[in-house]
């Protein structure tokens, strides 16, 4: 197979807008908190965001690091837009008759805290999961790709949900029931990971058969830029 093929083909593109789509939805969701026992709560996100893991699980092993990079960077620059849609929209001047602000506010809403604890969690986690894979295809010839990716996810996940649980919410929740939330929320997001693992299968054979490419990063710098 050819290893570097330099262009954007139209399967590569469509995987870019559901990464990033996948992306801007988690965030638009975070906000809302999901009640799974009486003492166990996380954030609303969990039931979409591991996808973006399991992409970017299909970018690196199959276009390579370099190409996994440049979505991790573009999912970046569309959360901020996104985000600075939103900040800008609630704060525009609402008219005497509209009742909604308050509601709109909340949904929209982002305090600068949980700004930094999403983008921190996401670019630590994103690029740790993504340079964990590439080293380990290399070390493992590219066999065993369910270690890989379920190997990568384990530390990218767990960097992410440190990140965003420590920043968002330490001094707002009790220390136990804060590791409750970091440790649920880690595990629900490996589990998801784990339970796809089939279709990341199929989706990365299917992709190398179809694209005709099979990227190991021998000369890679692994920059972040």
């Amino acid at each position: 197979m050819e290893e570097n093929r330099r262009k954007y083909t139209g399967l590569f593109l469509f995987l870019c807008m559901l990464f990033l789509t996948c992306l801007v939805v988690s965030n638009l969701i975070a906000g809302k908190m999901w009640a799974v026992t009486d003492s166990i709560t996380v954030p609303a996100s969990v039931i979409l965001f591991p996808l973006t893991y399991i992409l970017a699980d299909v970018f690196t092993e199959v276009y390579g690091f370099g190409y996994a990079r440049m979505v991790i960077w573009a999912g970046f620059a569309c959360n901020f837009f996104a985000v600075l849609a939103y900040v800008i929209t609630v704060d525009l001047p609402s008219p005497s008759n509209w009742t909604e602000q308050l509601a709109y506010a909340v949904v929209l809403g982002f305090t600068p805290r949980a700004l930094v604890a999403s983008f921190a969690g996401y670019l630590v986690g994103e690029f740790s999961n993504s340079l964990i894979l590439s080293k380990m295809k290399i070390f493992t010839k590219g066999k065993h790709l369910w270690a890989r990716t379920i190997g990568s996810t384990l530390v990218g996940e767990a960097l992410d949900s440190a990140l965003f649980i420590v920043i968002a919410f330490s001094g707002t929740i009790d220390t136990v029931p804060l590791l409750k939330m970091m440790l649920f929320q880690y595990l629900l997001k490996v589990l998801f990971e784990v339970v796809f693992t089939p279709v990341t299968y199929f989706v990365i054979g299917a992709l190398k058969k179809k694209e005709g490419i099979d990227k190991y990063d021998y000369d890679e710098k692994y920059r972040l830029f």
